[in-house]
């Protein structure tokens, strides 16, 4: 139970070693889209890919070979949705959300805000993160498609095309 021997123990450190050098390099080759913020199905990726690594690691029933194609099958995939999201428009939408309005010249955008699961707080603490005391300073706030909060302050040179898209929310 607490030991079952050098040889074990071997494989993982060697296979483990192996297997995360051939991450880094796969991931390395992907491009940095597969490492940028992550939406829901970047986040599915980072889960599949730490799940195989710790398969590769763990499991005697799986060869370092078969773990180095998995990772390269689950990036390889990733590429091409990510590259078919950007030429395709309906696969572009069922990937990634659009950005939401949450709070526009003064007014919380309650509706939006209800299903982006958003509280006040949230947006509050988000404009004291940007340096700002109160909303009065704040022009617009958007929950953006990875999850963050953008916010967009009075001062600042926003024209109404920017936010043109945001604001048919509002209606």
């Amino acid at each position: 139970m607490f030991f079952n021997g050098w040889e074990t123990l071997l494989r993982t450190v060697v296979v483990g070693v192996l297997s995360y050098i051939g991450l880094i390099f796969i991931l390395r080759i992907s491009g940095k889209r597969t490492l940028s913020k992550m939406n829901a199905f970047d986040l599915v990726v980072t889960v599949a890919l730490g799940s195989i690594l710790a398969t590769i690691l763990l499991s005697k029933d799986v060869a370092l070979s078969e773990g180095l194609t998995a990772f390269i099958v689950l990036i390889g995939m990733q590429y091409i949705v990510a590259w078919s999201s950007v030429r395709f428009r309906i696969i572009s939408k069922l990937i990634k959300s659009e950005p939401k309005l949450l709070f526009y010249e003064g007014s919380f955008l309650k509706e939006t805000m209800k299903s982006g699961r958003i509280l006040e707080e949230e947006i509050f603490q988000a404009a004291r993160s940007s340096g700002l005391g109160s909303l009065d300073d704040v022009s617009a706030v958007i929950l953006e498609t990875d999850g963050s909060i953008s916010v967009i302050q009075s001062e600042s040179q926003t024209s109404f095309s920017t936010l043109s898209n945001l604001i048919k929310d509002k209606k």
